[in-house]
């Protein structure tokens, strides 16, 4: 009965469903995990990075970049980071108008674009994809963690459907009911952004398919305060430092395979 009503976007079934959109949403249950979690003093995101196979070159890493390969986490604007699930490319091009949409607010108003303006902003242009024909929905989801003076640090997250809402801690991708229920059992109001990090890299090691935990598999960044200056200071993990925290919370997993060679 659905392959009646799923061929175009713009077409109800009986049931007042659009299975194009469901399809969308489907696609990112099956994606990486990307996760946020609300602090007082700061906001943590965490994502998973699917890695494809063996051969793949993660040689910008090893020289202390961030590694480019399926980047999970974008910076958006000086106060606003972007976890994405879902179809890296469509990822890609949504990054990249919301980085023009807040420049443009910056040279028009003299200011950071507020958060929640920027997720309607992409909410406005995921919506008119699901609404015309031809189109396709986008396939992914994001974390917005971001801060604005009027309401303080702030995550929000927005699906392809052009939905959004705000969370205090919440988790996107493949595992999330697992991550969901984790985030609801050990999450507090008055969270610092220590026990967040703390929070986040528990979840993730529980949530991961993987025998092995390391920066070749997870990306890691916080928004915080600068303590000099007052300003939103985004902090995205080199590598190196994801391996670090991983050691410093003993949730370090090592490859049994390299373990087993030495």
């Amino acid at each position: 009965m659905a392959r009646r009503y799923d061929s175009r976007t713009t077409i109800f079934s009986p049931e007042g469903r659009l299975y194009q959109i469901e399809y969308a949403m489907e696609a990112i249950s099956h994606a990486g995990t990307v996760l946020g979690i609300l602090a007082k003093d700061g906001v943590v995101l965490a994502a998973e990075k699917k890695v494809t196979g063996k051969l793949l070159d993660l040689s910008g890493a090893k020289e202390g970049g961030y590694g480019g390969s399926g980047e999970k986490i974008f910076l958006l604007n000086s106060n606003v980071i972007g976890g994405v699930a879902g179809i890296t490319a469509d990822a890609n091009s949504l990054v990249n108008y919301a980085r023009t949409a807040a420049q443009r607010h910056l040279f028009s108003y003299n200011e950071d674009i507020p958060v929640e303006q920027l997720a309607q902003r992409l909410c406005n242009l995921k919506q008119g994809y699901t609404q015309f024909g031809g189109l396709r929905p986008f396939g992914v989801s994001i974390l917005y963690a971001g801060f604005d003076p009027h309401y303080q640090f702030q995550l929000y997250h927005s699906d392809p459907s052009g939905n959004y809402s705000g969370w205090k801690a919440t988790c996107i991708g493949a595992n999330n009911g697992t991550a969901q229920s984790l985030l609801k059992q050990d999450y507090k109001d008055e969270i610092t952004v220590e026990e967040a990090v703390g929070l986040a890299m528990k979840v993730m090691s529980k949530t991961m398919d993987s025998t092995t935990l390391g920066s070749e598999k997870l990306e890691f960044a916080t928004l915080t305060l600068d303590a000099t200056t007052g300003e939103p200071k985004a902090k995205i993990y080199r590598p190196a430092e994801v391996d670090a925290l991983l050691e410093k919370h003993g949730l370090r997993k090592k490859d049994e395979d390299t373990e087993m060679k030495s």
